[in-house]
């Protein structure tokens, strides 16, 4: 299969679903049972710290407690970044999740554009630091030592998504755009297949579980659960022989 040695790979809630973790836009997915008011704006944060720590406290204990580990799309994502490196492929995995599969399936070139679940911010002095427990209003900072500012480092509706330029560089010069498990409604993420189209050089691929929102935008479409359709996909890039 001819590809291109430049490939930026776009992920979403859908990949990680069959992991365990629920998805939010699913008709039962989180925002069925929350409001994003409620809990992912930075209003909702500074209106009522606790409920929106109780949030993410919950997810973030899912995460570190259950069981959740990376499924056969992680591992095939990880595994063309390894092996495409023999070929001369470069591998950019941008992802809109905030769970770190990505990185416990070996991804190493991986850009978190909404944040990561195990991380924390001060919003008092901005140090980022590795953060697995709960969070509360008393939380000191490690940074200045401060209570009070500690949040999830995650990104909430109205804040700007993280590393776009180094995003929009990667889709100007990729030769080949996947789009897997994304819902296709989320901005900016959603827009990135425009991005690639405009600069007229890369191969579009949805790798979906159903057709998103935008998939009229795509050259090629693949639909079915991801942990079949990525890893077939991927041997495909590899060069390997389909039987």
């Amino acid at each position: 299969m001819k590809t291109g040695k430049r490939i930026v790979i776009l992920t979403g809630a859908g990949i990680s679903k069959e992991s365990g973790l629920d998805t939010f836009r699913d008709a039962d997915g989180l925002w069925s049972k929350v409001r994003i008011e409620d809990v992912a704006t930075p209003e909702a944060f500074a209106r009522d710290p606790v409920k929106v720590h109780e949030f993410y406290n919950q997810r973030r204990r899912q995460m570190v407690g259950g069981n959740i580990r990376p499924n056969a799309a992680h591992r095939a994502l990880a595994r063309l970044e390894e092996e495409g490196a023999q070929q001369a492929i470069e591998v950019l995995l941008v992802t809109q999740n905030i769970d770190d599969l990505h990185e416990k399936a070996g991804s190493r070139n991986l850009l978190h554009m909404h944040g990561e679940m195990k991380k924390a911010r001060c919003e008092a002095c901005d140090h980022v630091t590795a953060w697995e427990a709960d969070l509360t209003r008393e939380t000191l900072c490690p940074g200045c030592a401060r209570p009070g500012g500690m949040r999830p480092h995650v990104v909430w509706f109205g804040e700007m998504p993280l590393y776009m330029d180094a995003i929009m560089q990667a889709l100007e010069r990729c030769d080949l755009f996947l789009s897997i498990g994304t819902s296709g409604n989320v901005y900016p993420a959603a827009g990135f297949v425009r991005q690639v189209r405009r600069a007229g050089r890369a191969h579009t691929v949805e790798l979906n579980l159903e057709p998103s929102e935008g998939v009229e935008l795509f050259a090629e479409t693949i639909h079915g659960p991801a942990s079949r359709i990525v890893p077939d996909y991927v041997a495909r890039i590899l060069g390997e022989k389909m039987i």
